[in-house]
């Protein structure tokens, strides 16, 4: 009170703690100066009581991740029970064969599905190789994505290009950028392929744009590469829009889920962020990575 008095503005606090007789209770509160002629000094305090928002915020927060959590144990068990067929089956065939009978084919199967299961695993792990960093022009992997994309759709779609040319150059492994890139292009493009929106031809668009003073997590960054890859597909629905970045959730009957997960993967390690937004028609991933990665990069810098 006494500083919105001496300021002359008003000042708002959240999520703060107030001794209320015998218990704690979470409260918005706003304190505004009321400058009245010929009155003296007065404030008008605002509390909003936020304990039950909060509670039903944590209890909608956990059944999200619970639902995510099964999402994710049902994709993985689906993933590596597929394999494991094909070795049961094959063992089964080997153990009746008769004396004296190629094996070899029953042999084969059985190390393709093993590996397999070694590459799925490998995928939910992430990159295991220490990037390559340079210099990077983040046009030249689009282009190379483009390129890639183009090749696939054989002339079923567009892809349109909306990049700022004055963007400098970014330190990282320009394999990295191309494989999450190519993850979140390759899901438009097959979103947009699966379910054609009737009414306009289907097209992607790949955007470049700055962003300046932008805050990623707790770290406020000078200037922010924002890329962006937007179609005019079907869109994703509602119910996978929270858990679209968590491993072995697809919206896809024959997706593995893991190109976004990989993707997001890539951009934390350069301290940055994929962003999603979608709705009918309109489906736009955002790649926001900080150029002024260097000191962040190196723990040792950090710890200064």
């Amino acid at each position: 009170m006494r500083h919105a008095l001496d300021s002359l503005h008003p000042i708002t606090r959240r999520g703060t703690k107030l001794r209320v007789g015998l218990q704690d209770v979470i409260v918005d509160y706003t304190v505004s100066p009321l400058a009245t002629p010929g009155e003296p000094p007065s404030v008008l305090i605002e509390l909003q009581a936020m304990d039950r928002l909060m509670r039903i915020s944590r209890e909608e927060a956990q059944i999200a991740n619970h639902q995510a959590t099964r999402a994710l144990i049902r994709g993985m068990a689906h993933e590596i029970k597929n394999p494991l067929g094909g070795i049961r089956g094959a063992a089964q065939l080997l153990e009746k064969a008769p004396s004296g009978t190629n094996v070899g084919e029953y042999t084969q199967i059985i190390i393709e599905e093993a590996d397999r299961l070694r590459n799925l695993a490998d995928r939910l792990l992430g990159p295991h190789v220490l990037p390559k960093v340079q210099q990077v022009n983040i046009h030249e992997c689009l282009e190379r994505v483009r390129a890639l994309l183009l090749a696939e759709a054989a002339g079923r779609l567009q892809i349109r290009t909306d990049y700022d040319p004055s963007l400098p150059e970014l330190q990282a492994d320009p394999d990295q950028l191309i494989q999450a890139l190519l993850n979140i292009g390759g899901n438009a493009l097959q979103a947009l392929l699966e379910n054609p929106n009737p009414c306009e031809p289907p097209v992607i668009t790949l955007r470049t744009r700055p962003l300046r003073q932008f805050t990623i997590g707790a770290l406020r960054h000078r200037l922010v590469l924002r890329v962006d890859i937007i179609d005019n597909g079907p869109g994703i629905p509602l119910t996978l829009m929270e858990s679209i970045f968590y491993p072995m959730v697809s919206g896809r009957a024959n997706g593995t889920g893991l190109g976004l997960s990989i993707a997001q993967d890539i951009v934390h390690q350069y301290h940055g962020l994929i962003e999603c937004e979608s709705r009918t028609g309109l489906t736009q991933f955002s790649l926001l990575l900080p150029f002024d990665t260097e000191r962040e990069s190196n723990p040792e810098l950090r710890r200064d």
